[in-house]
């Protein structure tokens, strides 16, 4: 659908939400002149034609006239910008594939709970966590739940970060792009002992100026910043807690292990090949 031409599904649909509630144009064209008058803009108005022309199709209400048919309508104006192919759920898909320089954490986002996604409820009872196999084998049953649903799970805890395509500091352990999941409850530096690279703690940390995500040390009130031999960058030092603070200990990653150039030892990381 051209997203510049009206949508006549679209007025049917809103159509069926007044009449559903019981109004006339008239009743939201009154409606509409409160809010237009609380908001002193009259952007906010919708005259009863307006609202005949937009559920005939003539017309694409702009972003304020949909935020007066949200209020008006008691729907999510997320809802009401999908009937008009909006889909806010595919920002998340966009988010994720354009990319930023600088490592952050995400927006938790307070619409996600209308977007829904796809979990296992049902696992094959032969499937052995030892054993690697096609997730498709060992899911007998899926189902669509709300992803704000998710927060009842682990997210208490959780948060979620994105490390930038220009922080190589945990390169090749931790690519540029990836997506790392942060215990919070976890701020301070374990003392657990570790045999190797995969067994050290690797911590979330805000910066003054953005954030980092590292394997770290505290040593005399300095929070030391440590990149894997691999990154070519340099150890960096921070008082601690005023110019860094740790977030949480990262416990999970997804991330790409295809695509990308591996920086060269002559190369400094910010002229290194960007994930695509």
């Amino acid at each position: 659908m051209d997203a510049r031409k009206p949508s006549p599904s679209a007025g049917e649909r809103l159509k069926e939400l007044r009449v559903r509630l019981g109004l006339t144009t008239r009743d939201v064209e009154e409606k509409s002149q409160q809010i237009a008058e609380d908001k002193h803009s009259r952007e906010y108005y919708l005259s009863h034609a307006w609202v005949t022309d937009i559920e005939n199709g003539k017309f694409t209400p702009s972003i304020y006239k949909l935020y007066t048919l949200s209020a008006i309508y008691q729907r999510r104006i997320t809802e009401l910008l999908s009937y008009f192919g909006l889909r806010i759920g595919d920002l998340s898909r966009y988010r994720t594939s354009v990319g930023v320089p600088k490592t952050h954490l995400l927006d938790s986002g307070a619409d996600v709970d209308i977007e829904k996604v796809s979990l296992p409820v049902r696992f094959n009872p032969e499937f052995r966590l030892d054993k690697t196999n096609l997730l498709a084998q060992i899911v007998e049953k899926w189902d669509e739940i709300p992803v704000g649903f998710l927060q009842h799970l682990d997210l208490r805890k959780s948060v979620y970060g994105y490390i930038g395509l220009e922080d190589y500091t945990l390169f090749p352990l931790i690519r540029p792009g990836s997506f790392v999941q942060i215990d919070v409850s976890q701020r301070k530096i374990s003392a657990e002992k570790w045999k190797t690279e995969f067994d050290r703690p690797i911590y979330f940390v805000e910066l003054r100026n953005g954030y980092v995500c590292s394997w770290c040390q505290v040593d005399r009130g300095q929070l030391i910043v440590i990149p894997h031999p691999h990154s070519h960058q340099d150890i960096r030092r921070f008082d601690h807690p005023s110019q860094a603070e740790i977030v949480g200990r990262v416990t999970g990653v997804a991330m790409q292990i295809v695509g990308e150039k591996v920086p060269d030892a002559t190369e400094s990381p910010r002229g290194s090949a960007r994930v695509k």
